[in-house]
């Protein structure tokens, strides 16, 4: 499959020999489905345990919560961070140890929090008076730390505004935690999934070495920094290697805390079970709408509401692949609902062979983080997306 600026290669996500592979294995289900492939979920995680090492890393449940990855992330010495009843019910379930949880939702309701804390769960984040107060009630002596406001500039799928608060907010907030009977442990921030321009490290860490000295002048000694996800995936374009995140990470760190170096928590989640996951589709059909049309539909059997919700604003560009030879050309690529919304790239226009035709399969790469967990339960009365592990 060619684009105008883009060719793709089979080889930069996995050998001919893997893709074959993978076709037997999949040839006689019924689509759409995920496939996850657990060798690529450990792979990813050592390698980020490596560049950030003496790092503490909380894999953030909802990006995939299926129970192979979840096992296996714990097998290696993962944390869990995660952000409802539901998950925590999951993870004990699997019996993993609730010191290893933190719960890392800033909106949570009373009741959740005590939940959460009659289970065991000693870490909790926030980021208003209202919450720091909810759990110094529900969750007497836990460990907090306070997520600050960042901006998101650069990243595919931004995560400001919603959560955090202005540093002026969070040093308040810290030194409330301490009359509350609390122990403030760090500060936390996230500066956009993932997040093309390293750079927006550097001024996170800035604000947390300010906070970290304004509340040692008040006898409070923070000794964590969570650095939150942010970290690529192998979409469409690529990024830096996770290798030269890391590089630059560290010096911000050492540039501002020089000796003094915090303990490091960090929340991946993209770019653990991303690459792991392929969604196999299949193309319901290939029209023109207008006889002077520029441009086909191909309509394909999984939209917005079966799992690729992030292709909304066309903000992921997954990697599409179509078995097939031959001269290509721009097309619509649009879901199998009926809400005129389902259309997954109209603007950004992908380049497919003029073969293609009903019935052929659509091979969407990168797809193992946040499809499923974003699938509908029955718009139109087609269920969550279907999930298997490679064997």
């Amino acid at each position: 499959m060619f684009m105008e600026d883009y060719v793709f290669h089979l080889d930069r996500y996995m050998s001919q020999k893997q893709f074959e592979r993978i076709k037997k294995f999949t040839k006689k289900k019924k689509t759409p489905f995920l496939l996850i492939d657990l060798d690529v979920v450990k792979r990813k995680y050592m390698e980020l345990a490596s560049t950030f090492e003496n790092s503490t890393i909380y894999y953030a449940v909802k990006a995939n919560p299926m129970n192979e990855i979840i096992l296996l992330l714990n097998s290696l010495g993962s944390y869990f961070d995660v952000a409802s009843i539901y998950e925590l019910d999951q993870l004990l379930n699997l019996k993993i140890d609730p010191e290893r949880i933190s719960y890392g939702n800033t909106i949570k309701k009373k009741d959740e929090i005590k939940y959460f804390f009659d289970r065991g769960v000693r870490l909790f984040v926030t980021d208003s008076e209202e919450d720091l107060l909810n759990i110094a009630q529900q969750a007497p002596g836990s460990d907090v730390f306070f997520r600050i406001l960042t901006e998101g500039t650069g990243s595919d799928w931004p995560l400001s505004r919603k959560f955090g608060a202005h540093p002026d907010v969070i040093y308040n907030l810290i030194i409330q935690a301490k009359e509350f009977g609390l122990n403030p442990t760090g500060i936390s921030f996230h500066v956009g999934s993932q997040q093309r321009d390293i750079g927006q490290w550097d001024d996170s860490i800035a604000r947390c070495k300010y906070l970290f000295d304004a509340v040692k002048e008040k006898g409070i000694h923070l000794k964590m920094i969570n650095l939150g996800g942010g970290f690529p995936a192998n979409y469409r374009e690529q990024t830096n290697p996770i290798q030269d995140y890391a590089m630059e990470i560290k010096r911000y760190l050492y540039e501002d805390f020089k000796d003094y170096l915090p303990k490091i928590h960090l929340e991946p989640g993209r770019s653990i079970a991303a690459d792991a996951g392929m969604i196999i589709s299949e193309v319901v059909r290939v029209s023109n709408k207008s006889k002077n049309s520029f441009y086909r539909w191909v309509f394909v059997d999984i939209g917005r509401f079966g799992g690729l919700i992030e292709t909304l604003d066309e903000s992921i560009k997954y990697p599409l692949f179509f078995d097939r030879k031959g001269k290509s050309e721009n097309v619509i690529i649009a879901g199998p609902t009926c809400d005129s919304m389902d259309i997954l790239y109209e603007n950004f226009k992908y380049r497919i062979p003029r073969t293609l035709k009903e019935g052929d399969r659509l091979y969407i790469f990168t797809a193992g983080a946040y499809t499923q967990t974003y699938s509908s339960v029955a718009f139109n009365g087609f269920p969550p997306l279907k999930s298997y592990i490679l064997e």
